[in-house]
């Protein structure tokens, strides 16, 4: 096993390098991903990867989403030879004292994903508190499982083969329904979630790359697709539910 961090950066430069610098004091290789930030990020970006050691950039020419960012970020991961990566986001809103407890128990757990399950305090819109709601309700639909107690919190340690393999889908969403599709279709493989608390702050000054109407209606279409993925894997996800309840 060899582990490290991605960290996908749109309009967050006044945060990101913070959260990079402090990634890499823990000695793990962080692969830092610029998606197609103005020039003023860019720059930024650009200078916090030469002056901080065990820091790679990576550049999209123009913005491709949260889920491009990601991916590229693990296909980065592999040419690396990491084989499982935390990605975190940039906006400083995950607690980043968890890293080493999430770290450590992908460790414990390889084959698996490690999922945060977000705390919120009272800064939370609650809008976000009921999308989250309804998304993981769907989840459960689209999964016939409980398993996967929240569909939208970026702070996770991914199996890079198994993530990449997962996101080769044609129609794989690639902006912010992945984080969603993702964890469905790793369920899919096989690959279960562990989830544990994190907490997660709203900034009141802080820069929110959400669209609720357009993202929601993002999310609202890739359960829609993946609920009639799920039909045809019934029988499957069945046979593997009554294996695992033989096995305790």
């Amino acid at each position: 096993m060899k582990q490290g961090f991605i960290v996908p950066v749109y309009r967050h430069g006044k945060t990101a390098c913070g959260i990079v610098q402090r990634l890499a004091g823990i000695g793990l290789p962080v692969i830092l991903i610029d998606d197609g930030n103005e020039a003023e990020t860019q720059t930024a970006l650009f200078e916090c990867a030469e002056k901080t050691n065990g820091v790679f950039l990576v550049r999209l020419e123009k913005n491709s989403g949260k889920g491009a960012a990601v991916i590229e970020g693990l296909k980065k991961a592999a040419q690396l030879g990491i084989t499982h990566a935390l990605q975190i986001d940039a906006d400083g809103q995950h607690d980043a004292g968890r890293i080493n407890f999430f770290l450590e128990e992908s460790a414990r757990f390889p084959d698996k994903i490690i999922c945060g399950y977000p705390e919120f305090d009272e800064s939370a819109p609650k809008s976000r508190v009921t999308g989250r709601k309804i998304s993981t309700f769907w989840g459960a639909i689209v999964t016939l499982s409980l398993e996967n107690k929240d569909m939208l919190c970026g702070f996770r340690v991914y199996p890079v083969d198994a993530s990449l393999k997962a996101s080769k889908n044609i129609f794989f969403d690639k902006r912010m329904g992945f984080d969603s599709e993702i964890l469905v279709r790793l369920y899919w493989k096989n690959v279960l979630p562990v989830f544990h608390p994190i907490k997660v702050i709203y900034p009141q000054d802080g820069v929110s790359n959400f669209n609720v109407v357009r993202d929601n209606v993002r999310i609202s279409w890739v359960f829609t697709r993946l609920f009639f993925g799920m039909l045809f894997r019934v029988p499957l996800l069945i046979a593997r539910k009554i294996k695992r309840r033989k096995k305790k």
